[in-house]
C-alpha cells in the first residue's frame, strides 16, 4: 500500500508541473541549434514537426530527467537480474 501512495506521489510531481507552470523561457541544445540553422539557411524546411511542445523549458528539462531516470532504471533492473542469476544459479 505505501508504494501505491509514493508511486501516485511521484506521478503528481511529474504531471503537476505541466499544468502550472506556464509562459517559461529556457533554451536547449535543440532550439539553440535550430536558431543557428535559421541564419544559415532561413529557407531550410524541417523533416518533422514537434508532437508536443512542453509549456516552458523547466518542463522539458523535468520531462528529460524522468526519460534519463526510467532508463537508469531498466538498466539497473537488468544488470540486478543478471547478477541475481548468475548467483542463484
Amino acid at each position: 500500500m505505501n508504494n501505491r501512495i509514493l508511486l501516485f506521489i511521484a506521478a503528481l510531481l511529474i504531471v503537476l508541473p505541466l499544468f502550472i507552470v506556464k509562459n517559461t523561457e529556457f533554451a536547449g541544445a535543440d532550439t539553440l541549434a535550430e536558431e543557428m540553422i535559421q541564419q544559415i539557411a532561413p529557407h531550410y524546411e524541417p523533416w518533422f514537426h514537434v508532437l508536443f511542445e512542453p509549456p516552458g523549458g523547466e518542463v522539458e528539462t523535468l520531462l528529460f530527467s524522468v526519460q534519463a531516470a526510467l532508463g537508469a532504471g531498466v538498466i539497473g533492473y537488468i544488470i540486478g537480474l543478471y547478477k541475481g542469476r548468475q548467483r542463484n544459479g
